[in-house]
C-alpha cells in the first residue's frame, strides 16, 4: 500500500487512518503546484483530477477522494469501531458526519486556500461562512467525546486536519470551547501524534 500525499493536506487524514489501523504503507509527498511527486513522476498520470489523497492498494488499484478512501480502509481491514457494520444505525451517522466534512467544511476551505480569490472577498464572505459551520460542530460536541459519541472514528480523523486549517488561518478557537477541548485531546491520540512526526508538522 502507498499513500501519495501532501503536507498537511486533507491527505493527512488518511495517513491517520492508516496509523489508527496499525498498518505497513509507503508514503511519497505530491508537489502539488508542479504535479510532480518526490520521485519525479508525472501526478496527473496518476490521478488526472491532481489531487491528493491517492491510496494504491496492495491490488495495485489507486483509490482516489479522502471520504471514499477512508471508507476502504476500514472496511477492507475490518474495523468496526472506525465505521459500523452495514444495517448498524450508527453507521450512518458516522458517514453523516463524514459527508457534513467533505461537502462543508472542507469544501468551504478551499477558497481561503485559493490564491486567485481576493483577500477581502475570503474574510467578508468565505470565512464567516465557514465559521458559522464551525459553530454547529461546536455545539454538537458539547454533550459529544467524538463527533459520533464516545469513540473514534472516520470523521474524527478528518475534522482534526480541518481544525488545524482553522488554526492556520488563526481563527480565535476560544469561541469554541468544545472543539478546543476535542482538539487539545485529538493531539495526544498516538495516530495523530504519530502522523504529525512522520510528516514533520509541529
Amino acid at each position: 500500500m502507498k499513500l501519495y500525499y501532501t503536507k498537511g493536506a486533507c491527505s493527512l487524514a488518511v495517513r491517520i487512518i492508516i496509523n489508527e489501523l496499525g498498518l505497513p504503507s509507503e508514503y511519497e509527498s505530491v508537489d502539488l503546484k508542479t504535479k510532480q511527486t518526490a520521485t519525479g513522476q508525472d501526478f496527473l498520470s496518476i490521478n488526472p483530477k491532481g489531487a491528493v489523497p491517492v491510496l494504491l492498494t496492495d491490488d495495485n488499484e489507486f483509490l482516489t477522494e479522502n471520504a471514499v478512501i477512508q471508507q476502504y480502509l476500514a472496511e477492507k481491514y475490518h474495523a468496526p469501531q472506525l465505521l459500523p457494520p452495514v444495517g448498524d444505525f450508527k453507521r450512518y451517522r458516522v458517514l453523516e458526519w463524514q459527508n457534513y466534512i467533505t461537502t462543508e467544511l472542507h469544501k468551504g476551505f478551499s477558497p481561503l486556500f485559493n490564491p486567485i480569490v481576493p483577500q477581502d472577498i475570503k474574510e467578508q464572505i468565505f470565512i464567516p461562512l465557514v465559521k458559522t459551520k464551525l459553530n454547529y460542530v461546536d455545539k454538537h460536541l458539547h454533550p459529544n467525546k467524538y463527533l459520533a459519541g464516545e469513540n473514534f472514528t472516520l470523521p474524527d480523523a478528518y475534522l482534526f486536519v480541518i481544525i488545524r486549517w482553522a488554526l492556520y488561518y488563526k481563527f480565535d478557537m476560544d469561541k469554541w470551547p468544545y472543539l478546543s477541548r476535542y482538539h487539545a485531546e485529538l493531539k495526544e491520540r498516538k495516530s495523530i501524534k504519530q502522523s504529525l512526526e512522520e510528516e514533520h508538522i509541529t
